[in-house]
């Protein structure tokens, strides 16, 4: 399958919303083209490089499919995007077209099925719902209400403060248990390096 990418300073994840402002044509082209054929795009996190101008130098070979839920002019003038993040994928080969557009062919990840909350998970999803409190994700419409560990796992590895590679390596896991038990390593970590400093 080929996908048209946009190489981010962040990680999608699966069920979790992003809004973006669009301003390059290669990206104001790829939007209208998704949305008159009712297609996707993919959102890849730009490991070496930036988000403007050339097609940044690495990226992650793993992303997440973006649906385009809604548009609208924001008031600089600039195109707003918010876009829910679908399936996960894997690049297999990637090519810069004319426009500087990345096109890759991808690998759609298998998504296991989604196991219910355990009485080990009211930590977890206690987080998760005093983040949903904070106004900036409160803004991201999300719901933020998590039926399953699949879900809880994905929106605490968007919403958590952890490195990008770190988010990476979570959006890599296709278990949604050992994806929760890695969040919950990277959590005492933090609270670790907290005490410590």
């Amino acid at each position: 399958m080929s996908l048209a990418l946009f190489p981010l300073n962040t990680v999608l994840f699966p069920g979790c919303t992003l809004d973006l402002q669009l301003f390059e044509a290669r990206y104001l082209d790829m939007i209208s083209r998704c949305m008159k054929k009712g297609e996707s795009f993919g959102v890849v996190c730009i490991l070496d490089g930036r988000e403007v101008g050339m097609a940044p130098d690495g990226y992650a070979l793993i992303g997440c499919e973006a649906l385009i839920r809604d548009f609208k002019q924001q008031d600089n003038g600039l195109l707003g995007i918010r876009v829910e993040g679908g399936r996960r994928f894997r690049v297999r080969d990637a090519g810069v077209q004319k426009d500087q557009l990345l096109v890759a062919e991808v690998q759609w990840l298998e998504e296991l099925p989604d196991p219910p909350l355990e009485e080990e998970d009211a930590d977890l999803l206690a987080l998760l719902q005093a983040l949903a409190e904070h106004p900036m994700v409160a803004s991201l419409d999300m719901g933020t209400h998590a039926e399953g560990q699949q879900a809880l796992a994905n929106q605490l590895a968007y919403l958590l403060p952890f490195t990008e590679a770190d988010k990476i390596d979570l959006l890599q896991l296709d278990d949604p248990q050992q994806r929760l038990d890695a969040i919950q390593m990277l959590l005492d970590e933090l609270q670790g390096e907290l005490f410590t400093q």
